[in-house]
């Protein structure tokens, strides 16, 4: 197997615009769709050709990559492309999907003859650009030869967490990670918010933090965008962001925990995209504090 691959994109958001354009730069020959065409587009002045329909982005591809909102959209893209998959091709299903789609997607993979890799990814906008995303990788030893290549191109390492892409190991792993970040994200804006109520400047907190065990350069950034009107472009909506801690949630049901931080990382992810800030960065879970929204900044 050649170095050289041909691989479809299907979904082309922050996420996905960002790691084909990273393929081109690797040399692949990248063929790119989204269900809103426009916002596909830009990847032509990067060498991607952009397609009408999934099928013909699939046709003759050796990896299929998805990054789409979740397990149900990603499996009607798949049926959509379904007349003109290869058998044999490389499906990389990076869309953060849940638990319970990634048997579903893997059933499809089999039933189309596809190599399934369950391979969700850490990291938002900017490590995506700089193609210094961590894959969470789970699939068949034979066929890595393939699907090496593509995750070389987009991220900085890939940890592997089983053989079995249809098991969802990585997707498990992702969600344990995700319930972290979410969580330290609303943390961000609930000491933010907490500060304006009080009257205290915020930057005496870091005073007391800096250096400390308790400093992290996340809370810093996160932070950094809500006082300096950063939000926009966002490095992950807030929309998405309520979908994954909706995930998050669901599997802890699942699973009889109860995830009490992941359940009001959720309500406030919703509380503020109802607040009109659904498509800024998550950092702006800060206004789910207040009643007036933006207002209160």
């Amino acid at each position: 197997m050649t170095d050289k691959l041909t691989v479809s994109v299907l979904g082309t958001g922050i996420m996905g615009a960002a790691m084909a354009r990273n393929l081109v730069r690797a040399g692949h020959t990248v063929r790119a769709w989204n269900r809103t065409r426009a916002k596909a587009e830009p990847l032509t002045d990067d060498g991607a050709s952009v397609t009408d329909t999934p099928a013909e982005a699939v046709r003759d591809a050796d990896v299929v990559l998805t990054m789409l909102y979740d397990g149900p959209a990603t499996l009607d893209v798949m049926r959509e492309a379904a007349p003109a998959l290869r058998s044999g091709a490389v499906w990389m299903q990076s869309t953060t999907a849940g638990i319970e789609a990634v048997p579903d997607l893997a059933a499809f993979a089999r039933e189309h003859g596809l190599v399934f890799y369950d391979a969700p990814v850490l990291g938002t906008r900017q490590p995506a650009e700089a193609g210094q995303l961590t894959v969470l990788a789970a699939g068949p030893v034979e066929g890595r030869e393939t699907v090496t290549p593509v995750f070389d191109a987009v991220g900085a390492r890939t940890v592997w967490t089983g053989e079995d892409g249809g098991a969802g190991t990585a997707t498990r792993l992702k969600l344990v990670a995700n319930s972290w970040v979410l969580a330290v994200t609303n943390a961000a804006g609930e000491v933010l918010a907490l500060s304006k109520a009080l009257d205290v400047d915020p930057q005496r907190f870091f005073e007391v933090i800096d250096g400390g065990p308790l400093d992290m350069g996340y809370l810093r950034a996160k932070t950094g965008l809500v006082l300096n009107d950063g939000l926009t472009p966002a490095a992950f909506a807030v929309t998405t962001a309520a979908k994954d801690a909706r995930l998050i949630v669901e599997a802890g049901e699942r699973h009889g925990v109860r995830l009490d931080v992941a359940e009001a990382s959720a309500e406030r992810f919703e509380r503020a995209a109802e607040l009109g800030h659904g498509d800024e960065d998550m950092a702006a879970a800060y206004f789910a504090s207040f009643e007036e929204g933006k207002a209160a900044q």
